[in-house]
């Protein structure tokens, strides 16, 4: 491929007049998503740290809210860790697009379920004079005990691991294995992703949740995600597996499927495991990749930390208004689409993920003075100032993550998998992300029980924070860091890792990764 510099503002004449199509259709339903995920996510925890404190009044015992809330992430983040492997059999059978679409029409599904339980044991929407009795007063709650959230949310969450997941590989399923249009497409639709998140955390926070309660804020989501699940059923993929099933053959696999149940019961379990496996051995043999399986689950973890568990805490415990949780992120949601648009416009100045990702890891050490942070309780503008600190973590977090995909994805497409059930840029991308969800899954309860304990005998999280947020962060900081000089030719400020002027791997690596995944196991 001859070396060409791509300007600035010539993205229209990089893609194809089809491309531009699947592109435009693809970020019409991330769009319609990430506003109704923002709404979803950001009432749920909400709702669970509320109703936490509401039992622990009622039953005057200590609280323990950020151990179960904590609990809810982590397990939601396991049940993501399934969806995510599961994703991988699914796009070697399906189309990639089919199958994003029939996962988010089951996701809406589950959101609803959670208002249909609450408006069946007596709850409402928030009443407009509502004026609570003390601050953990919610009278307008359903009246249900609070661990059911957990197992629905577990639903929602394998759902929500195959999107994530689905949507780290259908760019390629759109532009192919070119890494300059990879990192252009993947900057411009998180522009539009970010875009989106933004106006949906703060819209959440500011009007949702203030008017329909926590319990109903959420309404939109499964509307939402319908809508764009209909909507990505129009993207037309630049060429069709061989072994891809059309949408109206999956009626009569189903059928097929029928006469065999052990075998069928236990096919899935098999290619779980050989997912998992073969995803690990790719990332394993070769130094190439060795060193995402500590860059890419801690850089997703570190800022879903932030966004998940941190700023719910400080939204709680510092300013007294669970909701406001989604003011913090709306400036971490900020950054990333500023990060989005770096990329986008300076695409050529980023010659690998090295540079971004120690710039995301340094960034972490921002949360050090979080907790030596004392605002006064119930002052909105403060979780304004508190939010405005988070736009560089974001940032330097959209950097990060769209040059990690953009080379994942271009690196293990150009491999020509010989197996028949699982894909390699699947089987990678299931593992890295398997891996950051049982990091959180583990980390998440001990750490939310620790806050309790500090806050049960103090009256205040500040010191837990210390260990919780800035001990923690600066250890994957060094971590992620010092993971950069794993690969060859890194130690420079801005090493190269791919030539993108020569898109063949080397024979040795290419025959080596092959012989990995013509390791098959018969199924069928």
């Amino acid at each position: 491929m001859p070396s060409e510099k791509i300007k600035l503002f010539d993205a229209r004449k990089l893609f194809t007049s089809q491309e531009k199509r699947n592109i435009f259709i693809y970020l019409i339903g991330i769009m319609l998503y990430k506003f109704g995920i923002e709404a979803f996510v950001g009432a749920i925890i909400t709702l669970a740290t509320n109703r936490y404190d509401q039992d622990a009044y009622k039953t005057n015992t200590s609280t323990r809210t950020f151990e179960k809330v904590g609990l809810i992430i982590g397990l939601n983040q396991a049940s993501q860790c399934i969806g995510s492997v599961l994703i991988s059999p699914l796009v070697k059978r399906w189309r990639i697009q089919f199958v994003l679409s029939i996962t988010i029409f089951i996701f809406a599904l589950s959101t609803a379920i959670f208002m249909i339980i609450d408006v069946t044991t007596g709850g409402r929407i928030k009443p407009k004079d509502f004026k609570p009795e003390h601050k953990s007063d919610f009278n307008y709650y359903g009246n249900y005990r609070t661990d059911i959230i957990i197992p629905i949310y577990c639903i929602s969450g394998i759902t929500l691991g195959m999107v994530e997941s689905i949507r780290r590989i259908i760019p390629v399923n759109i532009v192919g294995d070119d890494i300059i249009k990879l990192r252009k497409m993947n900057a411009i639709v998180h522009v539009f992703y970010e875009l989106s998140g933004v106006s949906g955390a703060l819209i959440t926070a500011l009007v949702l949740i203030p008017r329909l309660g926590n319990n109903y804020a959420f309404i939109i989501t499964p509307i939402l995600f319908t809508i764009s699940g209909l909507i990505w059923l129009l993207i037309h993929s630049i060429s069709k597996q061989e072994n891809n099933v059309k949408c109206e053959q999956f009626i009569s696999y189903v059928k097929k499927s029928k006469s065999n149940f052990l075998k069928e019961f236990i096919k899935p379990l098999v290619i779980f495991i050989q997912s998992i496996y073969i995803g690990g051995k790719i990332v394993f043999t070769n130094r190439k990749f060795i060193w995402l399986f500590i860059v890419y689950p801690l850089a997703i973890y570190s800022h879903r930390y932030i966004e998940n568990s941190i700023s719910p805490q400080i939204a709680r415990r510092y300013l007294g208004h669970s909701d406001w949780s989604q003011i913090l992120v709306s400036g971490s949601n900020f950054g990333e689409l500023l990060g989005a648009l770096f990329v986008f416009y300076f695409n050529d100045i980023i010659k690998s993920p090295i540079l971004p990702v120690r710039f995301d890891a340094l960034m972490l050490l921002i949360i050090w003075y979080i907790p030596f942070y004392y605002p006064p309780i119930n002052e909105i503008k403060y979780a304004w100032i508190i939010s405005a600190s988070l736009i560089p973590i974001g940032f330097a977090s959209a950097i990060g993550d769209i040059s990690l995909d953009a080379y994942i994805q271009s690196s293990l497409t150009r491999l020509e998998s010989k197996h028949k059930n699982v894909s390699p840029l699947g089987a990678v991308i299931s593992f890295l992300y398997s891996t950051y969800i049982i990091i959180y899954s583990i980390a998440n309860p001990l750490l939310g029980k620790h806050i309790d304990y500090i806050y049960n005998k103090n009256g205040t999280v500040h010191q837990a924070l210390i260990y919780t947020a800035s001990v923690l962060l600066t250890i994957i900081f060094i971590l992620m860091f010092s993971a950069t000089f794993i690969p060859k030719d890194t130690i420079t400020f801005n090493p190269v890792l791919i030539d993108e002027d020569d898109k063949t791997m080397t024979n040795d690596n290419h025959e080596k990764l092959n012989a990995i995944l013509h390791e098959n196991v018969d199924l069928d």
